[in-house]
């Protein structure tokens, strides 16, 4: 006995283990059949195409995990995170808590915590725009599911979302590794717990901009509008960065020095070594 096609999945209503019928009236040597076999190969058919909705909630799978495919697609994740996205679904399926809400925002609610739950960064305003639902509901649904699955989820590395921001804004590998560095000098600072992942991360790499001498100049709001932050948050998080790595002085191995080139403002920042 072997296994053919393709292996068992979750993000697939059947689990991949479904009957296919073939739509040819012929034997397995090419021989056309009988008009008695045609009618029971077409009530086989039959009955084989209703017992995939034997009732509402496989219907309501069918169309879920559809839409769960769609959704990663636009925000292109890996097979992993739909996994456990069709995991959390059929476990909030079983549990009723679909009922009363819309499949759309518990689907999007699902993925957004396997995205956080495999550091994926996506923020819930990237799942919310490709699911076109509000910022608001899909946050409900996903607190539901926390409550009511006792889900823990990790803590967001920010180091994680720099190469995605550096990406949208165009700024150079050399200002990333520089972002990195800032990021692994405060991130035990007890100034940045429970702070945005891609507010700091946005920060570490417009310091790194400002930092760094090139002829490529980035500005906040580029930096903002890369993350989906605010210029505000910008300005905030970089003043508290400063302030640690001033706090830290040479014995935290960083140090910063202001200076003025070609009129504006330029911080340099030593060598971090580990």
């Amino acid at each position: 006995m072997s296994h053919t096609g393709a292996p068992e999945s979750l993000s697939r209503h059947d689990m991949g283990l479904s009957t296919v019928i073939g739509n040819e009236y012929k034997d397995a040597g090419g021989a056309r059949l009988s008009a008695a076999a045609r009618n029971a190969v077409q009530r086989i058919r039959t009955w084989d195409s209703r017992s995939v909705y034997r009732k509402p909630r496989d219907k309501n799978l069918m169309i879920a995990l559809s839409e769960l495919s769609r959704l990663a697609e636009k925000l292109n994740v890996g097979p992993n995170v739909v996994e456990r996205a069709a995991y959390i679904y059929r476990k909030a399926l079983e549990m009723n808590l679909v009922r009363g809400r819309t499949i759309t925002g518990m689907v999007s609610a699902s993925l957004y915590e396997a995205c956080r739950n495999t550091s994926t960064p996506r923020n819930l305003k990237d799942v919310a725009g490709v699911s076109d639902i509000r910022k608001t509901d899909l946050a409900r649904c996903y607190r539901l599911l926390l409550k009511e699955l006792n889900l823990t989820m990790p803590v967001v590395d920010p180091s994680r979302c720099v190469t995605r921001i550096a990406s949208k804004a165009g700024i150079s590998e050399r200002n990333q590794r520089k972002a990195l560095e800032i990021l692994a000098a405060v991130k035990d600072s007890r100034g940045m717990s429970g702070k945005d992942p891609m507010g700091l991360a946005a920060s570490a790499l417009y310091l790194a901009n400002t930092l760094i001498e090139e002829e490529t100049h980035v500005t906040q709001r580029d930096v903002a509008e890369a993350a989906g932050v605010t210029e505000v948050t910008i300005r905030n998080r970089s003043k508290d960065m400063l302030r640690i790595m001033g706090e830290l002085g040479l014995s935290g191995q960083m140090y910063r020095d202001r200076q003025h080139h070609r009129g504006r403002l330029v911080m340099t920042v030593a060598p971090i070594g580990r």
